[in-house]
């Protein structure tokens, strides 16, 4: 069993770290493109309310593989065409992924008082000064367990680009079946090298969870 993995270190070593540059890049730009969508969505200015409400029920509604064939083959056809293939899986995750992260922090931000916003309003804040500074710090406190589970599933999702020419995890059984590897031990290792990279979220949610308590 070991040796399917030693043998073959090199591709797993190369498939996960693929993995987790698609992770962190694209979880980056989903958080920050999920917050400012939340910021829309909240918005006083119905234009930017439209804009929010559009592109969630858009994304959350498309399947995940559509949003990168668009990003690989049909964004080429429209001028828009990402420099690698790497890039246009990044782009494909964060743009499905914010749209979920958004609603999480929507639903955080409801979960504050109108009261504060209020007050703050009264001492001739703006509209951004108030969510930047009174109203997200204290929705991020209640949204750690939800972010947390939808930055698990970005991690997974990542596997999707193996289908579009990205090598990453998801590419390694492929090769594996090139070589004549055993097909069960390489997903066995395959799904060793995920609960690695998972449980560290899971930690880091519980520490997140404790730290940000209130009494």
């Amino acid at each position: 069993m070991l040796s399917v993995l030693t043998d073959n270190w090199e591709l797993f070593r190369d498939g996960f770290w693929t993995t987790l540059r698609l992770f962190l890049v694209a979880g980056v730009l989903s958080l920050i493109l999920g917050t400012v969508l939340a910021g829309f969505r909240v918005s006083p200015v119905t234009a930017l309310r439209g804009i929010g409400t559009g592109y969630v029920n858009t994304l959350r509604n498309t399947p995940l593989t559509l949003v990168f064939s668009f990003l690989f083959f049909g964004a080429a056809k429209t001028q828009l065409s990402l420099p690698t293939f790497f890039w246009a899986a990044v782009a494909a995750l964060t743009f499905y992924t914010s749209a979920f992260i958004c609603e999480v922090v929507r639903a955080g931000i409801n979960t504050i008082s109108p009261g504060q916003a209020e007050a703050a309003r009264a001492v001739g804040m703006t509209f951004m000064q108030v969510l930047t500074i009174v109203v997200l710090p204290q929705a991020f406190r209640a949204i750690v367990p939800p972010l947390t589970s939808v930055l698990i599933a970005l991690l997974k999702n990542t596997t999707i680009a193996a289908g579009f020419s990205v090598l990453e995890a998801g590419a390694i059984p492929a090769a594996m079946a090139e070589r004549g590897e055993n097909q069960m031990l390489t997903l066995v290792w395959i799904t060793i090298g995920f609960l690695i990279l998972i449980t560290p979220l899971v930690f880091l949610q519980r520490w997140a969870e404790r730290r940000t308590a209130v009494a």
